[in-house]
């Protein structure tokens, strides 16, 4: 295959995405195939072998058979690249337009979730311009949600932008800062369960989980700086949580899968309290060095890294022949 790798983007997660895409790249030429690096820049502009593109409604990208966005965050995993490739008519590994935006911005994730009685940890959603106008009424309400808390951008990864909040006197201050970054911002009741990730693959008629991976870390959170910095983080597969947990979770990681109508890949997070198992959120393009706990789940699996992106391009071309199959 001819494969077009996309990474950058416009986010804060922009160095993140590169480092990912470099690592798509070199298994994709491990498994015998073509890659073409594209790099969005931070203004936006698409380039490639340092020229910038010109772009054209049904004209695919570059020759490529399939396009892989390495892209986190706004602009690149919130379905508006993936709209722009469903209009240049190209195959794309990962999710569509509606489950990239639904996953992305986790208010409306766990708002579905809820809806579907899926067990999570209690939460609530601000806009910008109430938290300006009320901003007495909305600490009044969030008191609901006890101490300690979490405050997050609603739509951004990679632990950007995020507060845990222990003292009530505090949470102005990172409400404030959360809305720096995003006019959307969700407060997340602490768990105080182990952290535990699951790993899809998959359509959303066939998707299976991986061995789940426990998250174990010596900061209080699981921050950037755990995520990224050496040593930061340590995965332990398989997780040490009992055997109804592990079933439970595997479950409900495919389970959220094909209700948001995920394709390709995806990511589950969970807490995992004794027997109770909470889902946190789906992430539709998660972290994707060879070294990224997707990839390191599905190795301990049996399934190597070349193998993995190429499985994904593969699943990215069978969507699209099955998709074109319709007459909408």
């Amino acid at each position: 295959m001819r494969v077009a790798v996309l990474s950058g983007g416009r986010s804060s997660e922009h160095d993140v995405s590169l480092a990912g895409g470099e690592g798509v790249a070199a298994g994709l030429d491990a498994a015998g195939h073509e890659v073409v690096p594209v790099t969005l820049e931070r203004d936006g502009t698409w380039r490639s072998g340092g020229e910038e593109l010109a772009l054209a409604a049904g004209r695919g990208l570059l020759g490529a058979d399939v396009a892989f966005p390495v892209l986190h965050g706004p602009f690149g995993e919130d379905g508006t690249v993936q709209g722009l490739l469903e209009l240049l008519d190209i195959p794309y590994v990962g999710s569509g337009v509606l489950a990239s935006a639904i996953c992305l911005d986790k208010v409306v994730a766990k708002d579905l979730m809820a809806q579907a009685g899926i067990a999570q940890v209690d939460y609530a959603g601000i806009r910008a311009a109430r938290w300006e106008s009320e901003r007495e009424t909305v600490l009044e309400e969030l008191a609901a949600l006890g101490l300690p808390v979490f405050v997050k951008p609603a739509r951004l990864g990679s632990s950007v932008g995020i507060a845990k909040v222990a003292a009530g006197e505090d949470l102005g201050a990172a409400l404030d800062d959360a809305f720096a970054h995003d006019p959307w911002v969700i407060v997340e009741a602490m768990s105080a369960g182990a952290e535990v990730e699951c790993s899809v693959l998959g359509s959303a008629r066939d998707a299976r989980a991986s061995e789940p991976g426990e998250i174990v870390i010596a900061a209080d959170w699981y921050d950037y700086a755990a995520k990224y910095e050496p040593g930061g983080m340590q995965l332990r597969v398989p997780a040490q949580v009992s055997d109804g947990a592990r079933a439970r979770l595997r479950a409900m990681a495919v389970e959220a899968f094909e209700r948001f109508g995920c394709s390709g890949l995806a990511r589950a997070d969970f807490f995992v309290e004794g027997e109770h198992v909470l889902l946190n959120e789906l992430n539709t393009m998660p972290g994707f060095t060879p070294t990224s706990v997707y990839a390191k789940l599905w190795a301990a699996d049996g399934l190597p890294y070349a193998q993995l992106v190429e499985r994904l391009c593969e699943l990215a071309l069978e969507r699209y022949a099955e998709e074109r199959s319709y007459r909408y």
